[in-house]
């Protein structure tokens, strides 16, 4: 006699047996009501960015444990981390000549940690790296993103070379994250701490785009206007959006995975 299946895994069985329009459609509404439910009871919505750099800090700090308990780094990407660290330090610079807050604190601690875990990787790690599973080159990343802040950057008072580094700095933290998901595309295997990192990105993502989709929404579209003319406030939302559905796709196998009972997740083709 079969054991009975338990609802979340009658649930999964049931979005995989559903075309990708429904998928897509599904997708969506979830992301609206989650979106309706923290409108709802986060009254404040700078908290939210807060909260996407706290989790993001969480997912580090999960990182440099399992850098430092199990004493490997496989299945992790250096390029991304090179990458978080670049747009990280460029933002930092940002905020410094820009508008110095709360946030300066917390991508600077960020940066420092997120360059601990580089030296770890590229020095006392080294052996375990897997350099030819880590195989986008960073030119395919940041070339696309300087180009594209040189076309479209803010239109604010700031002097030119802040204003393009402030766009490049947004586009590049929308796909910092590639060359990661590659890594794991590759080895198809994604053992926990990476998982558990990987899953706190897509969090701290939703959680920051969520910021920016609320603030429009309760200035009326206000923001877009404050923000600039032009392309630039489009493209603001568009790469908060990009880096969410970039991780949209391993969050959903990670939750599977998570109340699966399985510690090691595997990822079927075609995923991230």
């Amino acid at each position: 006699m079969k054991a009975p299946r338990r609802p979340v895994q009658v649930v999964a069985s049931w979005l995989r047996r559903q075309p990708p329009k429904v998928k897509a459609f599904l997708a969506v509404i979830s992301g609206m009501a989650a979106l309706v439910l923290l409108r709802a009871i986060v009254h404040d919505h700078d908290n939210l960015f807060v909260a996407a750099e706290a989790v993001h800090s969480i997912g580090i700090a999960v990182l440099i444990y399992k850098l430092m308990k199990e004493k490997t780094c496989a299945g992790i990407s250096l390029k991304s981390q090179e990458l978080t660290a670049l747009f990280l330090a460029v933002r930092l610079y940002c905020s410094f000549v820009m508008e110095y807050d709360i946030h300066t604190v917390l991508d600077l601690a960020t940066l420092a940690t997120t360059l601990w875990v580089v030296y770890m990787i590229r020095f006392n790690l080294k052996s375990s790296y897997m350099e030819d599973k880590d195989n986008i080159a960073h030119y395919y990343v940041v070339a696309p993103c300087a180009v594209i802040a040189l076309l479209i950057h803010p239109s604010t008072t700031h002097h030119i070379i802040n204003r393009i580094a402030w766009a490049f700095c947004v586009y590049l933290e929308a796909v910092s994250v590639l060359p990661q998901l590659r890594v794991m595309q590759n080895t198809k295997i994604v053992e926990p701490f990476t998982a558990h990192y990987v899953f706190a990105l897509g969090v701290a993502r939703f959680l920051s785009c969520a910021h920016w989709v609320l603030q429009v929404l309760d200035t009326r579209g206000h923001l877009l206007v404050a923000l600039g003319y032009g392309l630039w406030p489009s493209m603001v939302l568009i790469s908060e959006i990009v880096q969410t559905f970039i991780l949209a796709d391993f969050c959903y196998y990670y939750v599977k995975s998570v109340f699966g009972g399985q510690l090691v997740l595997r990822l079927p083709s075609g995923v991230v």
